[in-house]
């Protein structure tokens, strides 16, 4: 990896997290996929070699008891979602060069040699730990058939993970008041042997990886707190029959691995076979994975800390390559409440598909709204709102209206030269456009071509070509000339967002081949001489379909709601992530005036030893200098915040956390502590009103 800006010499490949294989794809799950297609593609346009796989998730506790529940192997389970899968990413243009699976042949193997290579390195080791066990089943308990209370924060948890409190990954053994999933008895702990690697001998170098990873900010900020903790060693097998086998040797019967050391490693698996498929002197997979290639990750946020603690240990104790970037996106809501399968709660894939929708416009909402790593709700009433006003009024009219008038008027692109105005401001957007990529912002890649369609139209207005036809037509010539390669490279500025949009409009300024095979000089290049009649590229969505949506939605909730009547409470626990309800009891304005809230600026930040969350930050709210202790060590670059304007309740009454006094609370937003801060020129102590 060479931590030059792209493009570089060196071979990239882009992962996408893989789909567990145990249910439908919503939009939810698509901001990944998108996203990691549109990087993929906008990588490819600045000229960079790159390879873009993925592959189904197929092993793991969850496959195997949703496929006893049906009756059916787990590997057949397994196999038919990952054929549902396989098809349903190519309707959205999710456009991966090879999409494996990590029961194939190929992940088995490497899987394989990956592991037995940690072992011959003195990375793994046997340990006897306690382990859940069914006394009325007479068996053990993996992870995912166990629930508990977490040991950290005492919320409900599942084996592996406190998904529902601190987030915490939980190994074997830890889960107190452990209960079978199977019979719903408590169950008991029992002693038994398993393979452990040792993380914690990587601790210096994941502290200096984490310094040097790119990508979001947030998968930098949030392992820190376990790199810079107390870095425990990491359980990689499971007692039961589903998975790959650990490798044979002392101590390894009856095991498989853990989900999580196969399934990061199909990013390999995929590679290679992408790689055997079409030749070595096309993409060899050795050089990206064994030489330093560039390797980019594009996850969920709740997956960071396998991506940026287990994985890199792994590779590293292999004598693989390290990733370069880890990319991970928010969630999505839905008209502000969470996604829940069970309450069919959802804009689930085929459905969007089924309305008769274009992919690009769902691909343009996903990568465009808000940026990668926030949070984004949908609702179909903003879906139209940036399609019409954005696809339709600004990308959509501009192509149109330039295109049909050299049609009509000059039947093609006129003989004149492109105007230093107009080449200026295209190189900017190539410059934008560039800019973006290398900081792996996808939603910005997708703004500089909507922006450059933007010039396009005002251009065009100032102009006014239509009253220049007769009066000066050779400045007519002059202003279409020009729109018509704004046309052009919007075409291909835009493409990795919207690819089949841009494939028709780069046939309709009469580019040769495909617009998906050109690199942003394409943008530069003289247009075709004869034009045919464009067709309009995007259609606005009336408000009654809006309407028509909304209530289909309705009604399945509804549905699906008194279907699960009976165990609503426990599955509202289990999956759906609702924003709070608005407090019904209001207070009134002399209460809301005696907070005392005032415009502060972070002079010191730092983490509170032994605290996993905590930070001590010293903020001059313009009176005096406060010490307040905030919740944020984990979700922030603490380096970075010395100079930070923040809102701060400072009448707040002094308290004591872990040990040090707060004196006043920063205020911030959301799970990921996005502060508060002020958008124009308000200085310290100046009150919020």
């Amino acid at each position: 990896m060479s931590h030059e800006e792209f493009p570089t010499e060196r071979p990239a490949v882009v992962t996408c997290g893989l789909p567990y294989a145990n249910g439908n794809l919503h939009i939810g799950h698509l901001r990944t996929y998108v996203g990691g297609d549109v990087y993929a593609r906008a990588l490819r346009k600045l000229g960079q070699e790159t390879a873009f796989v993925s592959g189904s998730d197929m092993h793991g506790t969850p496959v195997a008891v949703n496929a006893e529940q049906e009756g059916v192997s787990p590997e057949a389970f397994a196999l038919d979602w990952h054929e549902i899968y396989e098809s349903t990413f190519p309707k959205f243009d999710v456009d991966f060069d090879n999409y494996g699976h990590t029961h194939d042949a190929t992940n088995v193997e490497i899987t394989t040699e990956i592991v037995q290579a940690l072992e011959d390195n003195g990375h793994v080791y046997e340990k006897e730990i306690m382990v859940a066990y069914d006394p009325e089943e007479e068996q053990s308990l993996p992870d995912r058939y166990v629930e508990g209370t977490c040991p950290y924060c005492g919320e409900r948890a599942r084996g592996d993970e406190c998904d529902e409190g601190c987030g915490r990954h939980l190994e074997p053994g830890e889960i107190e008041d452990p209960v079978s999933t199977i019979t719903g008895n408590p169950a008991e702990y029992r002693e038994q042997t398993h393979k452990f690697f040792r993380v914690s001998a990587f601790q210096d170098y994941l502290s200096e990886f984490i310094d040097r990873l790119e990508g979001t900010p947030n998968a930098r900020n949030q392992p820190r707190e376990w790199i810079e903790g107390e870095l425990r060693d990491w359980c990689i097998t499971r007692d039961m029959d589903w998975g790959i086998d650990y490798p044979e040797g002392e101590g390894a019967d009856d095991l498989v691995l853990y989900v999580w050391v196969d399934a990061p490693i199909e990013y390999i698996s995929s590679t290679k076979q992408y790689s055997e498929r079409v030749g070595a002197d096309a993409y060899d997979w050795e050089e990206t994975w064994r030489e330093d290639g560039e390797i980019v990750h594009v996850i969920g946020r709740d997956i960071i800390q396998h991506h940026t603690v287990f994985w890199p240990a792994m590779l590293r104790g292999a004598d693989y390559s390290e990733p370069r970037a880890v990319m991970a996106s928010g969630f999505i809501t839905l008209n502000g409440k969470g996604f829940s399968t069970s309450r069919n709660r959802a804009v689930w894939a085929d459905e969007y598909l089924d309305e008769g929708f274009d992919p690009d416009l769902l691909r343009y909402y996903l990568a465009t709204n808000g940026g990668f790593q926030q949070d984004v709700d949908f609702s179909w009433e903003r879906f139209r709102e940036r399609v019409n006003n954005e696809l339709v009024g600004t990308v959509g009219n501009f192509a149109y209206r330039a295109l049909l008038f050299a049609h009509r008027e000059f039947e093609g692109t006129p003989d004149a030269d492109l105007s230093d105005e107009v080449r200026e401001r295209i190189e900017t957007a190539i410059d934008d456009f560039a800019a973006a990529v290398n900081d792996y912002s996808i939603r910005d890649a997708g703004d500089a071509a909507v922006a450059l369609a933007g010039f396009g139209n005002e251009y065009i207005q100032r102009n006014e070509p239509w009253n220049l036809v007769d009066d000066d037509p050779e400045r007519a010539a002059q202003v279409i000339r020009d729109c018509i390669q704004i046309a052009k490279a919007v075409a291909v500025l835009f493409a990795p967002v919207a690819p089949g949009t841009c494939e028709r409009l780069w046939s309709q300024v009469g580019g040769e081949g495909s617009v998906h095979d050109v690199t942003v000089d394409a943008a530069l290049e003289p247009p075709a001489a004869d034009l045919d009649e464009p067709d309009e590229l995007y259609e606005k969505i009336p408000e009654e379909r809006v309407e028509e949506l909304n209530a289909k939605l309705e009604e399945r909730v509804a549905d699906a709601e008194a279907e699960t009547e009976s165990d609503d409470e426990s599955d509202s626990a289990m999956t759906d992530t609702d924003f709070d309800p608005i407090e019904s009891d209001r207070i009134d304005f002399d209460t809301f005036q005696d907070l005392d809230i005032r415009v502060g600026e972070i002079l010191e930040a730092e983490g509170i030893e032994g605290a996993d969350k905590l930070a001590r930050l010293v903020v001059d709210i313009g009176v005096e200098e406060r010490q307040i202790v905030a919740g944020i060590k984990q979700l922030h670059d603490l380096d970075e915040l010395p100079g930070t304007r923040v809102i701060v309740l400072a009448n707040l009454e002094k308290a004591e956390l872990f040990g040090m006094e707060s004196n006043g609370m920063v205020l911030a937003a959301g799970e990921e502590a996005d502060l508060l801060t002020t958008v124009g020129d308000a200085v310290p102590g100046e009150r919020v009103r």
